[in-house]
């Protein structure tokens, strides 16, 4: 990491001549600018720039959607600050001379964007912080690897792409050693941004892979997986390859990111342990009682996108079944770990989550939990695909509906903010139920 001294410091040594500024937008992707550096110690570090406030207002394809209330062609879509967070400066070592910092979407007031995503997650820990608590998080993206390029990918419409491996490499070291070149420079370079890495494995699905990094405070690895997940991409375009994070790219194994949070009290003690069942202290029971509880009315933040609800499918690692378990993978939370580690992985995110989004959300959960002393059902063994259990939404729509139908959501993250992405699912629906799939050419082109 930088210090902003420091980095004043090599902008006038000439070691740095560009900063990226960038803030994550609804699809969990950073968006920005990059600033030539001398302007940027002149005139950005105390005024930060400017971007149009429909990066809060657009689908996928960047196109300007109607019916937000942050931004519309009535409003005249005017711009929002994007003021930097200076604790984040670091290196983007993977191109020359250059540094990065995450920014917030302030209005012109300079005060934070409600329905931005980083501005959701603050607000959420800044209510944890008043109750005497931080969360400390970690999560752990899965992807595919692809011996295309990207352009390449693109105009063979994403059919008949090759993988890196074409064999299931989970754990596999002469499969991950087909792929170390890119995986060795993922890793060292994401080590000279400041992220902690742990380590790269195989995965079920062909030519699919996980890079792990350390557990920090919520905010910074949500920071983190951000930069991570840009840094991937533009580091495996560089080596001509491509490498997708998208929830369920084919009939295999779909990517995962399992998000990992417990609390701790503002000294750092380990407030989720305790002498109850399974090392829980009665905090941590609540705790999981409130992920429990509000699930199923949050799985728009954990699953945000038509293809999200493609990996929720029987025996795939996927979970189906809202349940709690001890080191249980078939559940949808997994408890691991003992005293000061003791921590629930919620294992219900894909690789397409935003991931500021999904620990606002289990930040919610849990602190509800916790006010309003919630019980703990008793701890499910076994498989829980085959249980008698609520279960995780099976479509965007219904997931949709619970949200915006929640007097919770709307109570706890304010109707502007369950407005807002509801708008977004809808024109995920809206767009979807437009589009012609291979799949509807294959079943109908000759025998239908």
């Amino acid at each position: 990491m930088l210090s902003l001294d420091e980095l004043k410091n090599k902008i006038q040594l000439g070691e740095i001549d560009t900063v990226v500024v960038g803030a994550t937008d609804m699809q969990g992707r950073l968006q920005g600018k990059r600033i030539h550096a001398p302007f940027f110690i002149a005139d950005t570090i105390g005024h930060g720039t400017e971007g149009c406030n429909y990066l809060l207002a657009v689908d996928v394809d960047m196109n300007t959607v109607q019916g937000y209330d942050v931004s519309s062609w009535d409003t005249g879509y005017a711009d929002m600050g994007m003021k930097p967070d200076f604790n984040t400066l670091s290196y983007l070592p993977w191109h020359e001379g250059t540094a990065f910092v995450t920014a917030d979407f302030v209005d012109h007031h300079d005060n934070l964007v409600s329905v931005a995503p980083r501005s959701i997650l603050k607000n959420q820990l800044a209510r944890l912080h008043k109750a005497g608590m931080v969360a400390l998080t970690g999560t752990e993206l899965e992807f595919i690897v692809f011996k295309d390029t990207y352009e390449e990918a693109w105009n063979k419409r994403y059919n008949d792409l090759t993988p890196a491996n074409q064999y299931n490499v989970d754990y596999s070291l002469t499969g991950t050693a087909r792929v170390e070149k890119l995986l060795r420079s993922i890793r060292l370079n994401m080590d000279k941004a400041g992220l902690i890495v742990e380590s790269a494995k195989g995965e079920c699905n062909f030519g699919q892979h996980e890079i792990a990094f350390r557990y920090q405070d919520a905010l910074t690895t949500c920071d983190q997986h951000s930069l991570y997940k840009m840094g991937a991409k533009e580091i495996a375009s560089e080596q001509g390859c491509s490498l997708t994070f998208m929830a369920k790219f084919n009939e295999r194994e779909g990517n995962s990111c399992h998000i990992h949070l417990s609390f701790r009290d503002l000294e750092g003690n380990a407030v989720m342990a305790g002498d109850g069942q399974e090392g829980l202290s009665k905090l941590g029971e609540q705790f999981i009682a409130g992920q429990v509880h509000h699930m199923r009315e949050m799985a728009l933040l954990f699953a945000p996108n038509i293809n999200s609800y493609k990996r929720y499918q029987w025996g795939t690692f996927a979970p189906t079944a809202i349940k709690w378990g001890r080191d249980n993978r078939t559940c949808a939370l997994r408890l691991v770990g003992h005293g000061h580690g003791l921590r629930l992985e919620n294992r219900v995110p894909g690789g397409d989550v935003n991931q500021y989004l999904a620990v606002a959300g289990m930040i919610a959960a849990g602190l509800d939990g916790i006010e309003k002393n919630l019980p703990l059902e008793p701890i499910f063994q076994g498989n829980a695909y085959a249980a008698d259990a609520s279960r995780i939404p099976t479509s965007l729509h219904e997931a949709r509906d619970l949200w915006a139908n929640s007097a919770w959501v709307r109570e706890t993250f304010g109707e502007d903010v369950q407005k807002h992405y509801t708008h977004m699912a809808d024109t995920e629906i809206d767009a979807y139920s437009r589009a012609v799939t291979d799949w509807e050419r294959f079943r109908s082109f000759e025998r239908m």
